[in-house]
């Protein structure tokens, strides 16, 4: 029998397999157009916003995947997840969807936004200390002491293929791209959108942006083994994965044209641009791809390029502290 937590393979069925399951209860988000930023940038951008995903992310998209595809046993016992934000609101309202209940693992310093509204799904939140103590060494306690099913955020292919349907509505609305921008943490949403890109469309490229401050993706694939960096200080909390997952790494690893970086003052750059002139809100990690594009990261530059928005989970008190007052 094939282990699913280790095997790297993934397939466009997979993700399509996905799409269908999670039909009608994830939004189909818009993609927006914005001629000041195409001569900005000098190129044709188009913005996937999974800042207006169901829990302001596409992490619902992969938590959703794995509620659908549980035994009524497995619900009724509930689930358990670690997260610093959006992955747990994900897993908090898929749960919620299913009747079933959810305990979900943050780091105590995790903004106050996501804490309130991953308990306002009905999860039981326990905290820990993202800087002392290993988050997933304490879901796997919880699960085998309640008998939980643990639900990974990024490092198995339920999670990346229901990440995946992202690129997947994207690429179904504008056709071949010359290249898609993916921000990447753990790597799932990088992984998921790789398989559908490089499947539909062998010639595109497709980059992954890390914050400066969490580059482990880019220095794993510079090493070419899975490398780790010490926990990042980064104003891009839902990019702060401190090394690749295994599953996700062997895909990226095959798949990833490479992996840019932008710093703080790039993604702050990249938020105020969303804000006064795209009228979005966009979290700092889900500014990363469109920071990269701000920044003249993308060579050569692209005629026609796909961005991934991948988030908008930031309140109103962390944004002015993000931007600085």
């Amino acid at each position: 029998m094939t282990d699913e937590t280790t095997t790297p393979s993934l397939t466009l069925d997979d993700v399509r397999a996905a799409a269908a399951r999670i039909e009608g209860a994830v939004h189909r988000t818009p993609v927006v157009r914005s001629r000041t930023l195409d001569r900005l940038v000098g190129a044709e951008v188009h913005l996937k916003c999974e800042n207006l995903q169901r829990i302001g992310a596409f992490k619902f998209r992969g938590a959703y995947n794995w509620l659908v595809q549980l035994t009524p046993e497995q619900r009724q016992r509930g689930v358990v997840a670690c997260s610093s934000g959006n992955h747990a609101q994900a897993v908090a309202l898929a749960a919620r969807e299913f009747g079933t209940s959810a305990v979900i693992v943050m780091p105590a310093d995790a903004p106050t936004a996501k804490l309130d509204a991953t308990a306002g799904y009905g999860a039981e939140i326990v905290t820990y200390d993202r800087y002392t103590e290993n988050r997933e060494a304490i879901g796997e306690k919880i699960a085998a002491e309640r008998g939980l099913t643990l639900i990974p955020p990024y490092d198995h292919p339920r999670t990346i293929a229901g990440q995946g349907t992202a690129a997947l509505e994207l690429l179904e609305e504008t056709g071949e791209l010359d290249a898609l921008l993916v921000p990447v943490g753990g790597g799932g949403l990088a992984a998921g959108c790789a398989t559908v890109a490089k499947s539909l469309h062998p010639g595109m490229r497709v980059l992954g942006v890390e914050p400066e401050a969490g580059d482990d993706t880019a220095r794993s694939l510079a090493a070419g083994e899975r490398v780790g960096v010490e926990v990042p200080r980064t104003i891009a909390d839902a990019l702060t994965a401190t090394t690749p997952g295994a599953v996700t790494f062997a895909i990226n690893q095959r798949l990833l044209d490479g992996v840019l970086v932008v710093g703080d003052d790039e993604l702050r750059t990249a938020m105020r641009f969303a804000l006064e002139r795209l009228k979005m809100l966009v979290e700092p990690g889900g500014a990363a791809g469109l920071a990269a594009l701000l920044a003249d990261r993308v060579d050569p530059l692209p005629t026609r390029v796909g961005v991934i928005i991948s988030g908008g989970n930031i309140g109103l008190e962390r944004f002015m502290e993000v931007m600085g007052g």
